[in-house]
């Protein structure tokens, strides 16, 4: 077995497909094919299912490339110390729910490095994807939250996959709609004053449960509701419809513009607010590289200078 051999693999897994992967690495298709071949016969598994549709790690394989991606991290962080010459550039991820902060946060963090000699890769996804990427080391750093709702289930499956949650902010719910909004004027919005408007919240896709919704009050029953898949569909359906998301008051209006308002929600004996707690999720026990590390400073950087998050 190869670091060259890992490097295949790695990158075939994150392509999802032996052409696309054939591209990034500058071989012949037939050339990694047989890398593949051969590095399953000489470990006795198979790494892969191939497809019509691409290529998926089969449970072995899953295995497998969380171990190799830990191995060629190492070997990356040596390389950037120690060999000068080496012509390889550092990569860092983040996998988050869609939380505008956490690009924010990326975005000031990139600024400081020569983007030329780094790979910075942030993907906004599904609940269980940001869990997904983290327990195969697809991302070093997964953003999302805990409430009193999600946290027993959540917390079993982080325990499951050998990941641990380190909390950022706790906060309330706020309702995020547009400035024109004929909401937008109050001091607080109540449950009944938000039924003739939609809802949005982002799908879920294969894991669609309550438990996985990236909104805090996802348990109460919306009269009106409209999924969508990204944050700037949810923004121009908030112009276009009316519509608004119940998130917390974390406007980050440098991504986002400052057309958006966040207005407290004002619970009451049936729709009863609830604590969200923001955090970041890691390997147990995993120490954090130095891009980890700058990248949750300028996080919690970011959230320092917010307004007040709790009621």
């Amino acid at each position: 077995m190869t670091l060259q051999q890992l490097h295949y693999m790695i990158t075939i897994s994150e392509c999802g497909s032996l052409n696309k992967a054939a591209e990034v690495l500058f071989v012949a298709q037939p050339s990694l094919s047989g890398a593949v071949k051969e590095l399953e016969r000489e470990l006795g598994i198979t790494i892969f299912h191939r497809s019509g549709k691409g290529v998926t790690p089969t449970p072995d394989g899953a295995e497998f490339l969380v171990r190799a991606r830990q191995v060629y991290a190492q070997y990356e962080e040596l390389a950037e110390k120690y060999s000068k010459s080496a012509d390889i550039k550092k990569k860092f991820g983040v996998s988050a729910q869609h939380f505008s902060f956490a690009v924010r946060a990326l975005v000031d963090m990139v600024k400081t490095y020569d983007i030329s000699k780094y790979e910075f890769s942030i993907r906004e996804e599904k609940t269980r994807e940001v869990i997904d990427d983290v327990a195969t080391l697809r991302s070093e750093i997964g953003i999302l939250f805990f409430s009193e709702f999600n946290r027993p289930v959540l917390a079993k499956i982080l325990r499951a996959n050998d990941l641990e949650f380190h909390s950022l902010i706790t906060c309330n719910a706020y309702v995020y709609l547009y400035k024109d909004h004929p909401l937008a004027g109050k001091d607080k919005i109540t449950f009944a004053e938000l039924s003739p408007y939609p809802c949005c919240s982002f799908e879920q896709g294969d894991s669609d449960s309550l438990f996985f919704s990236e909104e805090i009050l996802s348990g109460n029953e919306y009269p009106r509701y409209i999924k969508v898949c990204d944050r700037a569909t949810v923004l121009n359906l908030m112009v276009g419809l009316n519509g608004y998301i119940l998130c917390p008051r974390i406007i980050c209006s440098e991504l986002n513009g400052d057309s958006y308002v966040a207005i407290p929600f004002a619970d009451d004996a049936v729709n009863r607010n609830s604590i969200m707690e923001i955090g970041y999720i890691t390997k147990r026990h995993a120490v954090l590289s130095s891009m980890g590390e700058r990248y949750i400073a300028e996080l919690k950087e970011y959230l320092s200078h917010t307004p007040s998050q709790m009621a």
